[in-house]
């Protein structure tokens, strides 16, 4: 049984993609600060829970771009330097494991042409951006050394309750659920909200790939390619949890990104993927887990 590491299993991706990757037939290793089971930034840690491993899924990152914004140090050094050491580390190891990086589609930056092909330059206008940035480069340069690795860009990740509570659609949805106000920072905002259902099917494709020796392959998003604005996702929640909800318009935060839909054609080429949950579906689902969530909860 091969065994993969995966860092950052406990996050919203970690925890659904497990799940695939044991299905199909592998020994899944979690590391993640979560439960004390591996910090990325303790090196020693990181090398030994390596031994042995085919391949690595790094996931573990500071995972929103306002964390970034408060301690930009700390995104630094966790996203990009952290991630440089994975790889270093990586790249020592006898049995050489791949390593699948996910990155973001914040490393595009303010993009003046939309949909934004994979191939569109990269222009990060955050910390959290310019720290993906450079660890995709380092992982496309350890390459010339013998080290396969593959570059993921996740789009505007969603789809569990137990997702931070005040990331934007779980945000949303709860609120609609309990006839809440919701405050939408930049109503016309565009982005392309990508289910994590979605998500993990589309790791899972970039690991057969690895797994069959397939090297070179160019960074890649996953995402639906449909653009829809703060504004439209607050509405769907109300509508589609049947809310009185006010929605309260806010001014955008000004390290944010304002217009991002993404062309998903390259990830169905290479993958033979395509997201199969479209914005709305995706927001009814969140609604309806919200719903028997707080049914389940006791007076």
């Amino acid at each position: 049984m091969k065994k993969i590491l995966v860092t950052g299993n406990l996050g919203l991706i970690g925890r659904n993609l497990t799940p695939l990757l044991e299905n199909k037939g592998y020994l899944v290793q979690g590391f993640d600060i979560a439960n004390n089971t591996g910090n990325i930034c303790d090196y020693d840690q990181l090398e030994k829970q390596m031994a042995d491993c085919a391949g690595v899924i790094h996931l573990a990152a500071i995972s929103r771009v306002v964390w970034g914004e408060k301690n930009p140090e700390l995104c630094w050094n966790t996203n990009a330097i952290a991630s440089e050491e994975l790889l270093k580390i990586a790249l020592s190891r006898p049995e050489k494991p791949w390593v699948l990086v996910a990155s973001s589609r914040e490393v595009y930056g303010e993009s003046a042409v939309l949909p934004v092909l994979d191939s569109a330059p990269v222009n990060p206008v955050n910390i959290y951006g310019q720290a993906k940035a450079y660890m995709e480069k380092r992982a496309l340069e350890v390459r010339d050394y013998g080290l396969n690795t593959a570059v993921i860009r996740l789009a505007n990740v969603y789809g569990c309750t137990m997702d931070h509570s005040d990331r934007v659609l779980p945000a949303f949805c709860f609120n609609a659920v309990k006839n809440e106000a919701l405050r939408v920072d930049g109503r016309e905002h565009l982005f392309d909200f990508t289910h994590v259902s979605d998500t993990v099917k589309g790791l899972c494709l970039v690991v057969e790939q690895l797994e069959n020796n397939e090297r070179n392959l160019p960074p890649t998003h996953l995402l639906p390619g449909i653009g829809t604005t703060l504004g439209e996702a607050a509405e769907m929640a109300v509508r589609l949890a049947g809310s009185h909800s006010e929605i309260i318009e806010a001014p955008p935060r000004n390290y944010d990104v304002s217009r991002f839909v993404g062309d998903p054609a390259q990830a169905k080429r290479l993958f033979g993927w395509q997201a199969s949950i479209t914005p709305e579906q995706g927001i009814q689902l969140l609604v309806k887990a919200f719903q028997k969530q707080l049914q389940e909860v006791p007076a």
